[in-house]
């Protein structure tokens, strides 16, 4: 299966071909540090919320994976695929051993981010969640500078001149704290990108995770 492009969706130009260099950079270090801290062994039961059309069943095909999305994913190279909501996944309490999540709590509304959070807690033994850090200058969606910090009516009126799909009001970017709020019992790991933070993992529980 070719590799996924982050920015496939997007408008594309100079930007996103940047962007796009610099993200396949980013998963090959992401994919290091998850199986530096999760440690997966071949077979475990993984569970991927909002995999898109191939997430981790597509870069670690030695686990059992699941992928879980909002949206239809025909092709999912996973074992098996489910359209379904991600703050009330139809999984028994402890059915995976590991759930991953990539670049989605900033989707959710933030009312929503708590149950998405208990949930994940819920179904796996250990889990690995990612997301964009607020207090990083650029924007990776829209890949613009500075937007995110601007005030919603002058963020939403320069949106446009980025290149994301997603409306201004559909992303909502974290910062550690709030990360760390809904994953207590977690390392928060600072992926970085020369001095500066670009995106922050929670892995836990830390009683089971190496470090």
């Amino acid at each position: 299966m070719p590799e996924a492009r982050t920015y496939a969706s997007a408008r594309q130009g100079l930007r996103t071909r940047i962007a796009d260099r610099l993200s396949r950079r980013s998963r090959t270090r992401r994919a290091d540090l998850f199986r530096t801290l999760i440690a997966p062994r071949p077979g475990e039961r993984a569970l991927d919320v909002g995999c898109g059309a191939g997430g981790l069943a597509a870069s670690d095909p030695r686990l059992d994976v699941t992928g879980v999305d909002r949206e239809a994913q025909p092709n999912y190279p996973g074992r098996r695929f489910l359209q379904a909501d991600a703050t009330r996944l139809p999984f028994r309490d402890g059915e995976f051993d590991i759930a991953y999540s990539n670049s989605v709590i900033e989707h959710l509304p933030p009312a929503e981010r708590d149950a998405y959070a208990r949930e994940l807690r819920r179904v796996a033994r250990r889990w690995f969640v990612q997301t964009p850090n607020r207090g990083f200058p650029v924007e990776p969606h829209a890949l613009l500078p500075l937007v995110h910090w601007l005030p919603a009516r002058l963020g939403r009126a320069l949106w446009r001149l980025g290149v994301s799909g997603d409306p201004y009001d559909g992303v909502e970017l974290l910062g550690a704290r709030e990360l760390r709020a809904l994953f207590p019992d977690s390392v928060i790991v600072r992926e970085r990108a020369g001095p500066l933070t670009k995106s922050l993992v929670a892995a836990g529980p830390v009683a089971r995770i190496e470090r």
